[in-house]
């Protein structure tokens, strides 16, 4: 049996851009998706923690060192610069790899930059 998991999270980084005439995706900072193992044009989950809202989209490399995360295209009426925000990603495994599996956790300083 193939199960979905958690693979890997950046927690509470804050959205520092909104460009709703974009084709779509987030832009994140290319220091935290490497900490995260996130690939650009990989498929994540954002959770907004200002409003509730769950929204799914692919990623673009921004800026390494930038703090960037900006929601681009539809996305960006789902949170308004400021807004805290969790990003995850979920990969398919067997039960049994499933089980052993540690999820990456990256948790940025408040100008989502990597605590080091």
């Amino acid at each position: 049996m193939i199960i979905e998991v958690l693979k890997s999270k950046i927690h509470r980084v804050k959205v520092t851009q909104a460009e709703l005439n974009y084709v779509g995706s987030i832009t994140i900072d290319e220091d935290l998706i490497e900490a995260a193992n996130i690939i650009p044009n990989e498929k994540v989950q954002i959770v907004n923690n200002n409003n509730g809202a769950r929204f799914e989209t692919y990623v673009i490399k921004g800026e390494r060192g930038s703090g960037t995360v900006c929601l681009n295209g539809a996305t960006a009426r789902l949170a308004q610069v400021g807004d805290i925000v969790i990003i995850m990603s979920y990969a398919h495994m067997e039960m049994e790899e499933a089980k052993k599996y540690q999820p990456i956790l990256v948790f940025p300083d408040t100008d989502n930059k990597l605590i080091k």
